[in-house]
């Protein structure tokens, strides 16, 4: 069992950046696999990055800008947000599932409460 509660998201303007947090608690963080997704008013939750192991995986629309890191030692992921955009507004979500990485967010048990991040143009 994972608790995970996410911080750092505000209003930004377009081209700025933001650094959202997820801090996990629970078991320990290595074992698991670390994904972020985010939903936009009306739409599906997407995929936007995930980290299992040493390994890194972006969604399309974010891969040059957004960067996946985590601290074991904080039991913290991070989400370096650069060169926002407008289209990035949308709750961003941390998630968790043991071991390997999906790109889905029905294969993630556990899940943050969320936090608001907009992108004034």
């Amino acid at each position: 069992q994972v608790q995970l509660v996410e911080s750092g998201g505000g209003l930004v303007q377009a081209g700025g950046s933001l650094r959202l947090s997820c801090a996990a608690s629970g078991r320990t963080l290595s074992t698991y696999a670390m994904g972020w997704f985010r939903q936009a008013p009306g739409k599906e939750r997407e995929f936007v990055a995930a980290m299992s192991g040493g390994s890194t995986y972006y969604a399309d629309s974010v891969k040059g800008r957004f960067t996946i890191s985590r601290d074991n030692a904080k039991k913290t992921v991070y989400l370096q947000m650069n060169s926002l955009k407008p289209e990035d507004t949308a709750v961003y979500y941390c998630a968790a599932r043991l071991w390997s990485y999906s790109g889905s967010s029905e294969e993630y048990p556990y899940w943050g409460q969320g936090t608001q991040v907009t992108v004034s143009s």
